[in-house]
């Protein structure tokens, strides 16, 4: 089984990973830390080689394919398994690795290229796929953000409600201001700010899926002539705004366009405005996407390292008011994510294929991992061009927070 059996006695060290061939021969790997066990099948001798040379694409792919299998195991407890001790390994990867590591690195230009144009396309490649898939897994506001859980046992729905009420806290929103919303999804957050408060808010988004269902939504809220959508990038927009937010859209700006996208957002915002950046993160150094959900998944996204994202404000003359890190709200998010997946897979797999509900099992679960046990997290920057755009102590936020919870009360039915 050689060269994986090389790479998989480097790597794992905390816990059992029993490996069955192609032959039906069982390789053991591990055992030197105490940590789960987990059997792994691989039906085509040619996985040997190419679960060495990329371990992440081909991985993947062969559990797409079904390749890859775990016989009285399964999928989530082998990304366990793999993400912790990846975290474990992480400083001594082979000499082969440390290469592909460094050569990847020198193409990251390339992989994050999101010009207009091209960035519409990448964004058609996941979210133009179909509005009746992310209706059977999200919540009711089909948010597909990170989530803020007040307390482990809330729902989806409330905690999807938490998240919005926490950015309209943040925003500081006063009436009769102007909002844009830059990566506008389905709607959900530019309809609740305009239900909380009497403001007007423009959502942009690349997706025509999305700005179809927004403009419908929008308009059965009852906030239609107050809220509206453009199928149009952010760079495109000209006019001021008092508050700009963008939830879940920076991961796919990439590293070489971050000068381009403060220096707009500097352009954009009024001068005592202030601005709510949500985004995937990382706290290891900066590195790569992921090669296997760079192909199948968000083509030219990559979560980035604050140390990759301060530089740009700092040079576009912004200031950093407030940084919050939601931990493993997002983990937790993508467990609902995938649990409603599961309840509705039957239906999935009539609408698309077996193949498609694999590729979606492997990301929501690996995203997961990448949250609970492996380097992701989720970052709030607030940023504005005057030091004191925003109170100059924090308990603004939490005072926003109970109106906004008496106002929802008032205003919006429950959730879940």
């Amino acid at each position: 089984m050689f060269p994986l059996s090389k790479l998989l006695s480097r790597l794992i060290q905390v816990g059992v990973l029993n490996v069955i061939d192609a032959q039906g021969h069982t390789h053991t790997f591990g055992g030197k830390a105490p940590g789960p066990t987990v059997t792994m099948q691989l039906s085509d001798a040619r996985l040997y080689k190419s679960l060495f040379f990329s371990p992440e694409l081909a991985a993947g792919e062969a559990y797409m394919d079904g390749t890859l299998s775990f016989p009285g195991s399964s999928l989530r407890e082998f990304l366990s398994l793999v993400s912790r001790n990846q975290n474990r390994a992480s400083g001594s990867p082979t000499p082969f690795h440390r290469a592909v590591g460094t050569v990847s690195r020198s193409l990251k230009r390339f992989q994050q290229s999101n010009p207009i144009g091209k960035a519409q396309q990448n964004i058609a490649h996941h979210y133009d796929i179909g509005n009746e898939l992310y209706r059977l897994f999200l919540d009711e506001g089909m948010f597909y953000s990170c989530a803020y859980f007040e307390t482990d046992d809330d729902t989806l729905e409330a905690a999807q409600r938490s998240k919005c009420r926490l950015i309209a806290a943040k925003l500081s929103l006063k009436p009769g201001q102007t909002i844009l919303d830059i990566g506008s999804g389905w709607g959900g957050l530019a309809i609740y700010l305009a239900q909380m408060e009497d403001v007007r808010v423009l959502g942009v988004t690349l997706s025509k899926e999305q700005h179809a269902l927004a403009t419908e939504r929008a308009k059965a809220a009852g906030v239609g002539d107050r809220v509206s959508f453009e199928l149009r990038d952010y760079r495109d927009i000209e006019q001021k705004f008092d508050r700009i937010v963008s939830v879940g859209m920076f991961e796919h700006v990439g590293v070489p366009r971050y000068d381009e996208f403060f220096a707009k957002v500097n352009d954009l915002i009024s001068d005592d405005g202030v601005m709510l950046l949500h985004s995937i993160g990382h706290m290891s150094p900066p590195s790569t996407a992921s090669p296997w959900l760079r192909k199948y998944i968000f083509p030219g996204a990559y979560s980035p390292s604050l140390s990759e994202v301060f530089p740009a404000v700092e040079r576009n003359r912004l200031w950093v008011t407030d940084c919050e890190f939601l931990r493993l709200h997002y983990a937790m998010t993508l467990r609902h994510w995938h649990t409603r997946f599961e309840e509705s897979r039957d239906r999935i797999a009539q609408m698309y294929d077996e193949k498609f509900c694999r590729m979606w099992e492997f990301y929501l679960i690996s995203a997961e991992m990448m949250f609970r046990t492996g380097a992701q997290e989720v970052f709030h920057m607030q940023l504005s061009r005057k030091r004191d755009a925003s109170p100059i102590r924090r308990d603004y936020i939490f005072e926003a927070l109970r109106s906004l919870k008496q106002r929802e009360a008032e205003r919006l039915p429950p959730r879940g």
